[in-house]
């Protein structure tokens, strides 16, 4: 429709208003994550930087109407699938062998 072709540009600076506030949020959970020293803690960092990058690439690609940044996004979010069952494999066969020690000595 002609006339109209402000109210793309007015979306596409609120989605990458948008990705700017969920990165900024992303840094601040970050900062707070990360002061705890545990393992767990370390991970569940790792995830809410991988979750919010995931947003923001979304929204990056909502407005830019670039397909190959949703891909890297959608590949992204497999990937922290992934890493999040690794950790929790690692963590309960660690605790299985401690177990074992334990239950032999």
């Amino acid at each position: 429709m002609p006339g109209r072709w402000w109210q793309g540009a007015a979306m596409a600076e609120y989605l990458l208003l948008a990705a700017g506030f969920v990165l900024a949020m992303v840094a601040l959970g970050l900062v707070r994550t990360l002061r705890e020293a545990s393992a767990a803690d370390s991970m569940m960092a790792l995830q809410l930087l991988g979750t919010g990058g995931i947003a923001a690439l979304l929204l990056l690609g909502a407005a830019t109407g670039e397909a190959a940044v949703v891909d890297v996004a959608l590949t992204l979010a497999l990937l922290a699938a992934f890493a999040s069952f690794a950790f929790v494999k690692a963590a309960s066969t660690a605790a299985g062998q401690e177990a074992q020690a334990e239950s032999d000595a």
